[in-house]
């Protein structure tokens, strides 16, 4: 090779290796100012058309029933009202109440205040509070509630509470591994039920046989027999931890779901795995059963809830509306509705198909768990020990209660992983990550007067982009 060739291959180098590090450079540049956006003032304009475009499709997307209530409200007054008497083409006499034009003189009265009171603008906000009064009913005042009594007696987080039948007792699974049954009256000790090798994360008591149902993260269900004490059932096939379980209210089904994403039905005697419902892509954290359709729920990881079909084990409706991963499903005793809990949002759906109705907006955590009361009480607990009461019909947020921290526990045990409440709906009970069981009452003393509902009937209050 000659010496010429020799020093045109290295500057041809010379200039490919500046060209990529400028490259790279440059790259390095764009990824910074997309980071840091340092030159704010050389973006290009925003665009005011587009963005009144997407508010208004995404106010359509959220509040789609409250604006069809308001177009048909409109449509009915209109409908209601009588005609018209035909108006002086004076603009100024038209503004003025019918009162004054009838009797010219008594017309001697402040025109401009009547002109106030009687223009379009006045009058369109008093139609639109007499609306919102009927699209937004007040809500029902319920009396707040208190802590009385803390039990405790659990060497690990506490992470599941049902309450039998009979109202007499209840019993708590933990980290502990060891499941207890406690006195609901007066809060002591039953007895201990060891047998789990892992947390126990899910319990169910029979309404029709003497049987305690159990599930943990060592993927076993166990069938307890409260006349022995002892186990005397096991139900195998899941792959991984189990997280819910629930019962059938009429017919001998057990459901149980986890993290292996999938729900199963069991035969309760025989222990035959009679479904496995499959389509959730992540786990599933939230199993419940009813006896009317759809007879179960499931809520997912995979930000989805699914309602299925338990004679064909198959999917009938999915979902989709929350963005972030449901944890926890509870169903009204008396209506035929559900709620779900999300990081997102709490929203409240109609059974069988799932139709959605309201948003509860507010409790800012991680939502754990809910349990609902026959007077229409919706209480939901978080990660960082905030609790939230509600008021179902209308969603109307009555009570925040910050759960205490057992004395030499971290604040970050403040969690409430479960909760529910006792047959007669008068006390509730929460299983907390501070290794307690909680218990609360209705406040006796509490009126009306003493807590008010703060209540405003502000329907821009739920348009939130």
């Amino acid at each position: 090779m000659s010496a010429r060739s020799h020093v045109n291959g290295m500057n041809f180098s010379e200039d490919v290796q500046r060209h990529s590090v400028h490259t790279l450079v440059f790259r390095s540049l764009k990824r910074t100012h997309d980071m840091f956006l340092s030159c704010q003032g050389m973006l290009p304009p925003i665009d005011e058309e587009a963005e009144r475009i997407k508010k208004l499709i995404k106010a359509r997307d959220n509040y789609g029933l409250v604006f069809d209530k308001v177009e048909l409200s409109k449509i009915n007054m209109k409908k209601s009202q009588p005609s018209q008497p035909k108006f002086d083409k004076d603009p100024l006499k038209n503004n003025l109440p019918l009162a004054i034009i009838d009797n010219p003189e008594k017309s001697n009265t402040n025109i401009e205040t009547s002109m106030v009171l009687s223009s379009p603008s006045t009058q369109n906000i008093a139609a639109a509070n007499r609306l919102m009064n009927h699209i937004m009913p007040k809500p029902k005042w319920h009396p707040p509630w208190k802590l009385y009594r803390v039990i405790s007696g659990h060497l690990g987080w506490v992470r599941c509470v049902t309450v039998e039948p009979g109202n007499e007792w209840f019993a708590t699974g933990a980290g502990d591994r060891v499941i207890k049954v406690w006195d609901l009256a007066t809060g002591k000790l039953k007895i201990s039920l060891t047998g789990h090798v892992s947390t126990v994360r899910g319990l169910e008591v029979s309404p029709r046989h003497p049987y305690l149902f159990s599930c943990g993260e060592d993927k076993q269900v166990k069938c307890w027999d409260l006349e022995y004490n002892k186990v005397v059932r096991h139900y195998h096939g899941h792959l991984s931890a189990i997280y819910s379980l629930s019962l059938h209210p009429t017919i001998d089904v057990l459901l149980t779901a986890g993290r292996d994403s999938t729900a199963r039905v069991w035969d309760m005697r025989t222990k035959a795995n009679v479904h496995t419902l499959t389509g959730h892509t992540n786990t599933v954290a939230s199993v419940i059963c009813q006896e009317y359709e759809p007879q179960v729920l499931t809520g997912s990881h995979d930000c989805t809830i699914r309602l299925w079909d338990l004679m064909a084990g198959k999917t009938r409706v999915t979902l989709t509306n929350h963005k972030k991963s449901v944890r926890s499903l509870v169903l009204h005793p008396k209506l035929s509705m559900f709620t779900s809990a999300s990081p997102d949002n709490i929203k409240q759906w109609t059974c069988p198909d799932g139709k959605f109705i309201q948003n509860l907006t507010g409790h800012n955590a991680i939502v754990n768990c809910m349990a609902v009361n026959s007077d229409g009480v919706l209480m939901s607990g978080a990660n960082n020990g905030t609790m939230y009461a509600w008021d179902w019909r209308t969603g109307y947020n009555f009570q925040r209660i910050q759960a205490p921290v057992q004395p030499g526990s971290m604040d970050s045990e403040a969690g409430v992983f479960a909760m529910a409440f006792d047959h007669s709906g008068t006390r509730l009970i929460t299983a907390d990550g501070d290794k307690t069981v909680k218990l609360y009452k209705e406040d006796d003393t509490a009126t009306e007067e003493s807590h008010p509902i703060n209540w405003k009937p502000d329907i821009l209050r739920r348009r939130k982009y």
